[in-house]
């Protein structure tokens, strides 16, 4: 396992409870953060230890999503709801009361919300009138996850009953339902230049499928010790990251699945609890973990 390097660069402070999500601010250097304490806070990697306050709302935050083209940012803020912060105003521009369940996922797509809550209800929400345009309701267990392929208008959605449902960008009708996974789907991602959708599990396994014929499994690898939290490809689609509630993250080869590197506390004072998301930034192509440790840790990965 060689051919990166791997440096610790900043580890930022703040949170008050752990950090469960990461969203880029427009490729830019800032970031934002979403954590157990109801805090979303912007960073800067040229300031790591100043950051700015976003929201501070009363329930946990697991998931954001930003609308540059907008300067907007949704959160999800469990049982009550999506928010919407215009970032010009720095202030609230408006919100929608969903169902009294956590909110794990957001994505946006020409003009719509797709939004994954804890009671496997899928929304489809108009962004302009804030208003729920569709509810996919096709499981009773918690929707965990989205991944958006605007090249095919299809987007997935892993679930907590252990499967993977994909619809149509167009019209939201279910077109497969994948199984394989013996535990919930935690993570979901698009191969952003081959025709695979890769998944991770709190079964710990990474499973590839094959999108151009039926999502036929390709492979199925044990990746880690305990589930997988989240897969994030690098800016040039050649590589992928995990993490995992082992505590690790593990840099693999995007065309042939290998593992070519393992980030841990023993080797590189990386998180001493489960690290739950990952943001590899185009800026100087930086690595961005967050961790039940309430901490935020930089990684330069130098191949």
């Amino acid at each position: 396992m060689s051919g990166f390097q791997v440096t610790k660069l900043h580890t930022f402070l703040g949170h008050k409870d752990a950090v469960y999500t990461l969203e880029p601010l427009d490729g830019q250097s800032k970031f934002f953060s979403g954590s157990g304490d109801g805090m979303v806070v912007k960073w800067d990697f040229n300031q790591p230890d100043q950051g700015q306050l976003v929201a501070n709302l009363n329930n946990s935050v697991y998931a954001l999503q930003s609308i540059p083209h907008h300067n907007l940012l949704v959160i999800g803020h469990n049982y009550e709801g999506i928010h919407i912060i215009n970032l010009d105003q720095n202030k609230e521009q408006g919100s929608l009361a969903l169902n009294s369940s956590a909110i794990f996922d957001i994505k946006h797509f020409s003009g719509k919300l797709i939004v994954a809550t804890g009671l496997g209800t899928v929304y489809i929400v108009d962004l302009k009138s804030l208003s729920i345009l569709k509810s996919l309701e096709f499981s009773k267990k918690s929707a965990r996850c989205i991944s958006v392929n605007a090249g095919t208008g299809e987007f997935a959605v892993g679930y907590s009953d252990h499967s993977i449902r994909v619809f149509d960008l167009k019209h939201y009708q279910l077109l497969h339902h994948i199984t394989g996974h013996t535990n919930s789907v935690f993570t979901v991602a698009y191969h952003p230049h081959e025709n695979l959708l890769v998944s991770g599990s709190r079964d710990a396994h990474l499973r590839v499928w094959d999108t151009s014929k039926d999502y036929k499994p390709v492979e199925a690898i044990a990746a880690h010790m305990y589930a997988i939290n989240h897969i994030e490809f690098s800016p040039n689609g050649l590589h992928f990251v995990t993490c995992s509630m082992d505590k690790s993250i593990k840099v693999w080869d995007a065309h042939q699945f290998k593992l070519l590197k393992v980030i841990d506390k023993t080797r590189y004072a990386s998180h001493g609890t489960s690290v739950n998301k990952l943001y590899w930034s185009r800026f100087n192509r930086q690595l961005v973990s967050c961790s039940d440790d309430r901490t935020i840790t930089v990684w330069d990965l130098n191949h």
